[in-house]
């Protein structure tokens, strides 16, 4: 393959990061290829000049491969540039929901020595393999599901090597949940960034495996969730954390049942065997997640998503023949002025969940807890695609330092209102 046509291949992968094939068929393969062009878009531009600068080094001038070159070196600054708008548009978002002064409420801070900015070996290898100071203890057994019911705990490791847990007391947890629709993922897919980056700082972080539909119908899913959260009530202090303050984030599918989980400490229907325990948390950070199950928006590509996936891929029914259970998935009907804090976070140019879900989600919570102290923080991203945060991008470290600070600020503001 010639200059032209890796050229043509990649211009064409540009122009669909910049602005994504619009209808809901095409948003599979839209945020498919969006996602990792838009992440890996300081690499691909590297790689295009090098291609580019070894093509003229031959002494070969094709015109038409220039062109091609010199657009997509254009486009590719572009989402270069854009995803470094991530820091200001996050930081933005923390100020308005917590005044100018947050960062003076932040408690105190042990430095791991990970910089704010994205470092260079990351854009050199955005693929981290190794955590170095996190200790993980991996395929702890939550429910009789099988490989289904483990969850990981991630926590500060003595050394460098990761070989040894810290001495831990009294650390803030957070819970991870997995995406990919309700039907495929893993505890070891998502959020790794983030919960490495907290487990470093003093954090205990729990990533969780559930069951899958359609093996296992809707709510199997949420009911996994909350019973994960039962355990770490329970194990928490084993561990090193602190039952008391558990807080939960998620992306895609676990964006939607992290946000559920969190408006629903009351719904026992949905922890059968276990209808005592307190499932609430404290704080919810859910990322490009589905809100609107029920379709109550009006919003066309909700109810494509109702009729055409969640209802025979999900749910097993359809919206006409049981529309209460729709209704009681969605986070958007279930929002209450009881709600906890929320940083809700989605991206501008996300094809698989139009942003409209997230801001009808965040309006709706302001609005049911106005004058009740809760903070409501939203960050939408110029330029993210779905699932942005898998990889440790220039655009999720920006969002995982943001997502720890909005944390700290909360975990600081309960500890000295409890002291």
């Amino acid at each position: 393959m010639g200059l032209l046509r890796r050229q043509a291949v990649l211009a064409a992968l540009t122009a669909n990061a910049l602005r994504p094939v619009p209808g809901f068929r095409a948003g599979l393969p839209a945020f498919a290829a969006g996602w990792v062009t838009g992440e890996l878009a300081p690499q691909l531009l590297a790689a295009s000049a090098a291609d580019t600068a070894l093509h003229l080094a031959r002494g070969r001038r094709d015109p038409r491969a220039l062109a091609l070159a010199g657009a997509t070196t254009a486009g590719l600054a572009r989402l270069v540039r854009e995803s470094r708008l991530a820091e200001g548009e996050v930081e933005a978002a923390l100020v308005e929901a917590l005044g100018d002064d947050y960062r003076e409420h932040l408690g105190p801070l042990e430095d791991d020595g990970v910089p704010a900015r994205t470092p260079w070996r990351r854009l050199v290898n955005p693929v981290q393999l190794r955590a170095p100071g996190v200790h993980v203890e991996r395929d702890i057994s939550y429910a009789p599901w099988g490989r289904r019911g483990l969850l990981d705990v991630y926590r500060p490791a003595v050394d460098e090597a990761g070989t040894a847990p810290a001495d831990l007391a009294g650390a803030p947890v957070l819970v991870q949940v997995h995406g990919g629709g309700w039907t495929m993922g893993t505890k070891d897919t998502q959020g790794l960034p983030l919960m490495r980056h907290l487990a470093r700082r003093g954090w205990v972080c729990v990533s969780l495996n559930y069951r899958l539909a359609p093996r296992d119908r809707f709510p199997a899913q949420i009911e996994d969730v909350k019973r994960v959260l039962a355990w770490v009530k329970q194990h928490a202090a084993a561990y090193g954390g602190d039952p008391s303050y558990v807080a939960i984030t998620g992306g895609s599918a676990g964006g939607h049942l992290a946000a559920l989980a969190a408006l629903t400490p009351h719904e026992k229907v949905w922890q059968p065997g276990f209808e005592d325990a307190d499932t609430s948390v404290v704080a919810a950070a859910p990322f490009y997640g589905v809100y609107d199950f029920a379709g109550a928006t009006g919003m066309r590509r909700a109810e494509q998503l109702r009729d055409r996936y969640l209802a025979p891929r999900v749910l097993g029914r359809r919206w006409t023949q049981d529309p209460e259970a729709f209704e009681s998935a969605s986070p958007l009907l279930q929002v209450t002025p009881d709600a906890p804090d929320f940083l809700v976070i989605h991206g501008r140019r996300d094809s698989l969940v139009p942003v409209d879900q997230a801001r009808q989600l965040v309006h709706r919570l302001r609005e049911a807890t106005a004058g009740t102290g809760t903070a409501v923080a939203y960050a939408e991203l110029t330029g993210a695609q779905h699932a942005f945060d898998v990889l440790p991008s220039i655009r999720t470290t920006h969002v995982v330092d943001g997502i720890e600070r909005f944390l700290r600020w909360h975990w600081h503001r309960r500890s000295q209102a409890s002291g």
